[in-house]
């Protein structure tokens, strides 16, 4: 009875909210404005993608009762009312006929407000329609800012051409302790889900690897490797993995804003075989710090980050004083861009080349990705460390291979954080995240980069109910773009998460590896480069 009471209720409120909102029509009278219209979210003289779901949006104005907005282009017109809420929200159908209508063109915006005076129109803005589609599904992990937990989060996947959202993987909808775990570093092979792969922590610990519809879990571990697999890497062409293998640690701010550090102690990079279910090491070090691998569409250059250690730290002390050292310094740690190559065929890898050298600039570079033309390098750069999800300072930066320049996106930047990215599989867009709209949450931003390797302003991802992104208190982590959808169902992941242990992979050392242990060399060791000691390689001019 309670719930067919409650049926009336919300069915007899909606008639109620729709009974209000005004004719989708253009008032016969109005008096122009003298300034554009206050929206929420900012959808005023952006690129958009021909296939992007309705740009909704809230009108803000405090004396008006009632809102129509005048979609026009290429011959096309679509309206919306909204009532005193100023929420408008716009038919699908009409929506797609008029991005068809206006691909490589234009749409003008009117909105007219209702106040007590009569109607007014404010000034129109633009939304320029590219001609070039956006992959179609976004993945991201929906986490709350907290900082030790991490109970009720979950891998989900937005189909961006609408406003469907399904969940990949969930860890627990109730906390159960010996249930609890973490998941992340969802990652795709070339923007398809066909290879796809994630990481679970804690209670029921592995890597997930996908492929073919089937999921199964492996154990990375070795007395040689730090910890296990972190940040992900899948090659183009071959059946292999390139990792990050880091001991991570954060602190915590007592008075500065950004309140949390994350920091790693040591990091070296991985090469999995999925085939063979075999590992071994692209680079171990231990005075060096190498992270966020990175392959070239080719697959013949793997990019990452490397940082010097042992310069900040008193190597006469004890390994229990290590990580106090580095915390009492963690705005000294810088990373710079580096390369190597590597054959697919003998799976050998050359001598690493310093691509950008941040440190020179006081600066610190993290998540490098390439375009898949192989053209740009994107990547972050921020003041210092590699963790910039957490750094205002953070921005947008490219790196031209073919002219070897480096320049800031200043039309996608903003005054607060700018980090983790994704590619279109098609080089001209990318999504990333971004606080800038509370400076608290990450919410995800997709930016139109033109043939000239220019980007434009970016949007917010569009919700179905633009207030969404006001009351959904959490963050969007890991926006990663793909051009299919997730192919294997949540049980059976589920399946394989908690019903196998996982096959541990055999390590397998690399003749061509770089190895150096504080003096020693394993076998075969050979030089590393990372930029600030050793050979000099060629910097970028």
């Amino acid at each position: 009875m309670r719930r067919y009471i409650l049926s009336v209720v919300i069915t007899a409120t909606l008639f109620i909210i729709v009974g209000c909102k005004p004719k989708a029509e253009v008032p016969g009278q109005f008096v122009e404005a003298d300034a554009e219209a206050q929206i929420y979210p900012d959808y005023k003289d952006i690129v958009v993608p021909p296939n992007i779901a309705p740009l909704n949006f809230i009108v803000r104005d405090s004396s008006a009762t009632a809102y129509v907005a005048q979609l026009q282009g290429g011959g096309q017109e679509l309206l919306a009312a909204a009532a005193e809420d100023g929420i408008v929200q716009m038919d699908s159908t009409q929506w797609r006929a008029l991005l068809t209508a206006t691909k490589s063109s234009n749409i003008s915006v009117s909105i007219y407000a209702k106040r007590p005076d009569g109607w007014v129109r404010f000034k129109a803005y633009r939304i320029s329609v590219a001609e070039e589609p956006i992959d179609a599904f976004l993945s991201y992990r929906l986490i709350e800012p907290g900082y030790e937990l991490y109970r009720q989060l979950g891998i989900y996947q937005r189909n961006i051409t609408n406003f469907d959202e399904v969940p990949v993987y969930e860890n627990n909808r109730e906390y159960a302790d010996g249930e609890n775990h973490c998941i992340n570093c969802h990652n795709y092979r070339m923007g398809s889900t066909e290879s796809m792969l994630f990481h679970v922590r804690a209670n029921h610990g592995g890597t997930i690897i996908v492929q073919d519809g089937k999921a199964h879990k492996i154990q990375l571990k070795d007395s040689t490797i730090i910890t296990s697999g972190v940040y992900p890497s899948w090659h183009p062409t071959e059946n292999l993995v390139a990792f990050s293998t880091n001991k991570t640690g954060q602190a915590f701010h007592l008075y500065y804003p950004e309140k949390l550090e994350v920091m790693d102690e040591k990091s070296d990079l991985l090469l999995y075989d999925v085939t063979k279910n075999e590992v071994s090491h692209i680079i171990r070090t231990t005075d060096d710090m190498e992270t966020f691998p990175c392959w070239a569409p080719d697959g013949r250059t793997l990019y990452y980050c490397s940082a010097k250690r042992n310069y900040l730290l008193n190597m006469s002390l004890p390994d229990s004083l290590v990580t106090q050292q580095l915390l009492l310094k963690y705005d000294s740690i810088r990373y710079n861009l580096l390369s190597i190559p590597f054959d697919p065929k003998t799976r050998s890898f050359g001598q690493p080349k310093l691509e950008v050298d941040a440190v020179a600039e006081n600066k610190s570079i993290s998540v490098p990705r390439l375009s898949p033309d192989g053209r740009y390098i994107l990547y972050t750069k921020g003041d210092y460390g590699q963790f910039h999800i957490w750094h205002r300072s953070s921005d947008l930066w490219v790196k031209d291979l073919q002219t070897d320049s480096c320049y800031a996106l200043t039309e996608a930047n903003s005054p607060d954080v700018d980090s983790f990215h994704s590619w279109s599989s098609n080089s001209r867009w990318f999504v990333f995240s971004s606080r800038r709209m509370d400076g608290n949450y990450t919410r995800p931003f997709i930016a139109y980069f033109d043939k000239t390797g220019h980007a434009h302003k970016p949007f917010v991802l569009p919700q179905e109910d633009p207030e969404w992104n006001i009351l959904q208190l959490k963050s969007y982590n890991v926006p990663e773009l793909s051009r299919d959808a997730v192919r294997i169902s949540e049980h059976d992941l589920r399946q394989c998460i908690y019903e196998t242990e996982g096959e541990n992979a055999t390590y397998k050392p690399n003749p061509t590896a770089i190895v150096r242990l504080d003096g020693t060399t394993g076998a075969s060791p050979r030089k590393a480069v990372d930029g600030t000691s050793g050979a000099s390689p060629k910097k970028p001019e």
